[in-house]
């Protein structure tokens, strides 16, 4: 008989200033770190509270306030370092393994699906899972509460709001949790609505 598989569960915490957000998925027993963004204490004691060993860690994307502690986690624990080929230049930390567009990894038993999200940075990492029933994404810089994340010209904005409708609105239902990189969540049913008056405002 096949063994069961343990159920995802999902620990966070804020650090730094800006309020990053460092998220942990784990099943109990393996975690998966999403932003290494700060203060490595912090992330630590939230590490060991779980009781969990880190197999693997996500870097969203490659601003400097999401990897402050990336090396210092790295050197603790050792994880498989995952990241888009196209943000891991400006990491400090080489990627062991790059994501690509659409790309379904097999995490213990869980399927985590990875989109690229272009615009905020060359190409942001989304992490989907399945939360006790519920879709979950971890958007990183890509998508917040009201709006997208940061862009320097109108062309990266209408890039990422159509990376982001694409690869997030038409592929997920309202019931989506959001959990963005600094912040409070929220839900893509709470932001729907708001789509044409983020693309007329063109921010």
């Amino acid at each position: 008989m096949k063994p069961m598989t343990a159920p995802l569960q999902l620990a966070r915490i804020a650090v730094s200033e800006m309020d990053n957000n460092v998220y942990l998925l784990h099943d109990g027993t393996h975690g998966l770190l999403i932003d290494a963004a700060d203060d490595a204490p912090a992330i630590t004691a939230l590490i060991d509270q779980t009781g969990v060993t880190v197999t693997d860690l996500v870097t969203t994307h490659q601003h400097w306030d999401h990897v402050r502690a990336l090396e210092a986690i790295c050197e603790l624990y050792h994880p498989q370092h995952w990241t888009s080929a196209q943000d891991a230049p400006g990491i400090p930390v080489p990627a062991d393994r790059m994501v690509a567009d659409g790309e379904t990894v097999s995490w213990f038993g869980h399927d985590l699906t990875m989109f690229v999200v272009r615009g905020h940075t060359p190409g942001g990492l989304v992490v989907a899972a399945t939360i006790d029933g519920v879709d979950h994404l971890f958007v990183g810089d890509s998508l917040f509460p009201g709006g997208v994340g940061k862009t320097n010209s109108a062309a990266d904005f209408h890039q990422l709001l159509a990376d982001v409708i694409e690869k997030i609105f038409q592929r997920y239902p309202d019931s989506t949790v959001v959990h963005p990189g600094h912040g409070a969540d929220t839900t893509l049913g709470a932001e729907r609505g708001q789509l044409d008056q983020w693309r007329a405002r063109g921010w």
